[in-house]
């Protein structure tokens, strides 16, 4: 089905020019992932590579972290600072409270303080994780000395290369398919996947006593099954909708009087583990920095073990990170009074409850449990992979497995519909330019 939708796609020129520009943008980043930061030896992460906090990042910043490449902290920064402006729209900093309520020109400014934000967390960032990994590797990553100059370098090419990743992200949300900062992740975890299977077929069946390979391809069958059940799970219930009966006051002939208000079983669909992800690796960053800087108090300390995904606290956070961004991006996605009144305005009602405020407390109360339901399903397939590698101690390709095939699966899905509903409207344009 989906080679036969690519193949329609493609018959489509202008379909056909925004699935090759969206690959060529994939492509350009895929080629600043490979291009590594002066004076660094990549390297020497490889002895790091069982820290959850460098995995974390290069997780959010599609594998461009493990290089150190100049894409290194890729669309982490503009994240948090789209979290940051959505929480001061939200009656806490007037200004941005009255730039929500203008529109279009209302959005411009805000995106504007979004990227000005973004600039400044990306440079923070940068300086932590350059002397955060530098103190970890043993002064390995970096083949000259750590001088401000050094870091202001760094700094500056890291930064730039964030805003860069970030600017890619929104030509591909214009001018593409999908969303930008999820295609951006999701072409990341696309490429590591032959390095992920080429690791477990190496500690499971390389790097394992002969007496031992039958047990090693039971895990790897369980491993497999383990896998396919998570894709079915989780295309089912991004898939799933809820139905909302509505009916219409004023029909025109010949128009159906009755209708339904389609809702996702998960609104907020896989942006909460991508925002938990970057809210957990922006301020170890930091608190890395702090640590190198020989500042080895007793709440940094207690901050990084916190924060760590080997640490049930860590887990817990992230689960609740998980759980309370579902809440807030599936009201940012709907706004109950918005729902309402645009209901009212066409002349449409919900059976059985009445318009207008009415509606919009039942909108609101149906979001809760919507939101509930898509918070346990996101935080158990993202949390259950981590809680196995440390329990059972499995490879750390698999800690972060459950949270790699919902942005994979999530991004694929919605890139599909997107293609699917590109391709209906142009045969609708096409069938009422014909009967005219």
């Amino acid at each position: 089905m989906f080679f036969k939708l690519l193949r329609e796609a493609f018959k489509v020129k202008q379909v056909r020019s925004k699935i090759l520009f969206t690959i060529f943008i994939v492509f350009v980043f895929r080629i600043g992932t490979s291009i590594t930061v002066p004076w660094v030896n990549a390297n020497s992460l490889n002895a790091l590579s069982g820290l959850s906090f460098l995995n974390m990042l290069s997780l959010v910043s599609g594998n461009a972290m493990k290089n150190f490449s100049v894409f290194a902290l890729g669309v982490s920064p503009y994240i948090t600072a789209s979290i940051v402006v959505q929480l001061l729209q939200m009656d806490l900093l007037p200004k941005f409270v009255e730039w929500g309520k203008q529109g279009e020109v209302g959005r411009r400014k805000l995106n504007q303080a979004t990227r000005y934000i973004a600039l400044v967390l990306a440079f923070v960032q940068s300086i932590g994780i350059t002397a955060g990994f530098n103190a970890l590797s043993g002064a390995k990553l970096l083949t000259v000395p750590l001088t401000p100059q050094v870091f202001l370098v760094i700094g500056g090419i890291l930064t730039a290369g964030s805003m860069i990743v970030t600017w890619l992200g929104e030509q591909i949300t214009d001018k593409g398919y999908g969303n930008g900062v999820s295609m951006i992740i999701f072409a990341g975890i696309v490429a590591s996947i032959p390095d992920m299977i080429k690791g477990i077929y190496v500690d499971y069946f390389v790097n394992v006593p002969s007496d031992r390979l039958n047990s090693s391809l039971i895990f790897v069958g369980i491993l497999i099954i383990a896998v396919l059940l998570i894709i079915y799970f989780t295309t089912y219930v991004q898939q799933a909708e809820y139905k909302i009966p509505i009916q219409y006051t004023k029909v025109a002939q010949g128009a159906p009087s009755s209708s339904y208000l389609p809702l996702k079983i998960n609104p907020a669909g896989v942006i909460p583990v991508i925002f938990a992800s970057s809210i957990t690796a922006a301020p170890a960053a930091i608190l890395q920095f702090v640590s190198a800087s020989g500042l080895d108090w007793a709440w940094v300390r207690s901050a990084q073990e916190l924060l760590s995904t080997t640490a049930p606290t860590g887990i817990a956070l992230y689960a609740l990170l998980i759980i309370l961004f579902t809440f807030f991006y599936t009201f940012v996605q709907i706004n109950p009074e918005k729902a309402a009144e645009n209901l009212q305005k066409s002349g449409a009602y919900i059976h059985g409850v009445r318009p207008g405020k009415g509606t919009e407390e039942y909108m609101s109360k149906l979001l809760r449990r919507l939101a509930t339901v898509g918070s346990l399903f996101l935080g158990v397939i993202s949390i259950l992979p981590i809680v196995a590698k440390d329990v059972f101690g499995l490879s750390e390709a698999v800690a972060f497995g459950g949270t790699s095939l919902l942005i994979i699966i999530s991004t694929g899905i919605e890139g599909i519909k997107q293609l699917e509903g590109y391709l209906l409207k142009r045969k609708y344009v096409g069938f009422m330019n014909t009967t005219e």
